[in-house]
């Protein structure tokens, strides 16, 4: 369940509320009492890393950041160079397209 973000337009009072995605938003303000509570948009949850299984080795090797540091300028040659020339139709006007094969009933 989420948690929620609420401030009153009467006395400026913001609270949070731990709430499910299907429960009503909050309209009555705890502090004065007043129906003039809005939701606000919060900054979010960060993440938490708890426990076990967080290790050197579920990230990529030094060896495979070194091959992809090298393999980049050849990927940025490939971008430079001309399209390849669609294929041109021959002189029966087939574009290269297959015909159904026949049927041996």
């Amino acid at each position: 369940m989420p948690t929620y973000e609420y401030r009153c337009g009467a006395c400026n009072h913001s609270f949070e509320v731990f709430q499910s995605i299907k429960a009503r938003s909050v309209r009555k303000c705890p502090q004065c009492g007043k129906l003039k509570v809005k939701r606000i948009i919060g900054i979010g949850a960060g993440v938490i890393f708890k426990g076990s299984g967080f290790y050197q080795t579920d990230y990529r090797s030094e060896s495979y950041r070194k091959a992809a540091e090298k393999d980049k300028p050849a990927k940025a040659a490939e971008k430079d160079k001309p399209a390849k020339a669609d294929k041109k139709t021959d002189s029966t006007g087939d574009s290269g397209k297959t015909k159904p094969a026949k049927s041996f009933d």
